[in-house]
């Protein structure tokens, strides 16, 4: 049986008590909620607790639910820190899951795709050759990417399960203790990401390392969206997108940066004004060619937490949604190696380019770009930053 909630018009405390009361049951029921800011009655179904109960690597997996004041919900599996379901109003006031995802940790652990919705550590995007030195030491990383170890290699805190404690109705914190020499990587380093809804509707996630020796680090989440929800059927490419960046990074036929920062006017990463993804997707471009689309990353703008960095509009639903970050950088990837080989939430496959991720970030390979922004972490020091995705509507 699956969690169901439902928010035709009745009190927001009364839905509150009930989700909780849900979340405290060792047997699945189906509960109702109230969302008083929609317009149209709409069933909102989660994967029930015991689907993501299972022990993996002697560790318990567990399944999370976070409400915000407003009705936005967010589910989160500590299997990989991953999130697993965003719901937020679309422009009828339908509550959408936005989220690409599986409703069992089965699938998540089986997936071709190895990174939905996953906390992305010790280190996100590419490393070149799978090597990088450091303090005059060379590291040897494992290579999971042609050449290149990507997103920390194997494990990668994709496939770990972390300690998870719900702190409140809105915020759920997890940790975990990546050993010395994980995946070829130094020092150990005790990571913490707590997931948060605020009451304007936006996901805040923070991380937090420290480390006991030398170390590189730069951690991200990539969630899989589609603005027009999950199973839609609909492609992202009909999505709008506006990205804050008059310089990107690009790369080669492995994906990893020259060492260049190059202007987008004038080229089709220029984002700068609200452009379809679909737009300029398939014109001539050598490094379209090199990413198979855009796979690229974005030096922002000089910006602060204020400041979006980044807006993306669903064509169908108008939800919109907007980044905020610390981070100097960002990943867009447009779904290119999407291949529909793996049935999703409701039995939908992933087919191509039916989402996209904005993976906020330190510059990929900056472990071998003396040029880059540097991501040494040393011990006595604290990497703490955060990001933002706030979720509201165009008509």
């Amino acid at each position: 049986m699956r969690n169901t909630f439902k928010n035709p018009t009745l009190a927001l405390a009364l839905a509150g008590s009930v989700l909780m009361a849900a979340c405290n049951q060792s047997a699945p029921k189906s509960n109702t909620m109230t969302d008083t800011t929609a317009t149209a009655a709409t069933t909102v179904t989660l994967p029930p607790d015991s689907a993501f109960a299972k022990t993996i690597d002697g560790k318990e997996t567990k399944l999370f639910t976070l409400k915000n004041k407003n009705g936005m919900i967010a589910t989160v599996t500590n299997y990989g820190g991953r999130l697993v379901s965003l719901f937020v109003p679309d422009k009828d006031g339908k509550l959408t899951d936005v989220v690409l995802g599986f409703d069992n940790v089965d699938g998540f652990v089986n997936s071709k795709e190895p990174y939905y919705g996953a906390t992305i550590g010790r280190f996100g995007n590419r490393i070149a050759k799978g090597k990088f030195t450091l303090d005059g030491k060379e590291y040897t990383l494992v290579t999971n990417n042609g050449p290149n170890t990507l997103h920390g290699g194997k494990p990668g805190f994709q496939s770990v399960v972390w300690d998870g404690k719900q702190v409140d109705s809105t915020t759920l914190e997890l940790t975990y203790l990546a050993k010395d020499m994980e995946g070829g990587f130094p020092g150990n380093l005790n990571v913490k990401v707590v997931y948060s809804l605020t009451d304007d509707n936006a996901m805040k996630i923070t991380y937090e390392a420290t480390t006991d020796k030398a170390t590189v680090v730069n951690l991200t989440n990539h969630a899989f969206y589609n603005l027009n929800g999950e199973g839609s059927g609909t492609t992202v490419l009909g999505h709008k997108v506006q990205i804050d960046a008059d310089g990107y990074t690009p790369v080669d036929a492995t994906l990893i940066p020259t060492g260049k920062v190059e202007p987008v006017k004038g080229t089709p990463f220029d984002f700068n004004t609200a452009t379809t993804i679909g737009e300029r997707i398939g014109v001539e471009n050598e490094q379209l060619k090199n990413g198979k689309g855009y796979d690229h990353n974005w030096v922002l703008n000089k910006h602060d937490l204020t400041t979006p960095i980044a807006t993306v509009v669903g064509d169908k639903t108008g939800i919109k949604m907007q980044i905020f970050t610390e981070e100097p950088a960002m990943q867009f990837y447009s779904g290119n190696f999407m291949a529909g080989a793996n049935a999703m939430k409701g039995g939908k496959k992933d087919e191509f380019r039916t989402s996209f991720a904005m993976e906020t970030q330190h510059y990929p390979d900056s472990p071998n770009q003396p040029s880059f922004p540097s991501t040494v972490l040393k011990p006595g020091q604290t990497y703490k930053t955060q990001s933002l995705y706030k979720f509201s509507v165009e008509k």
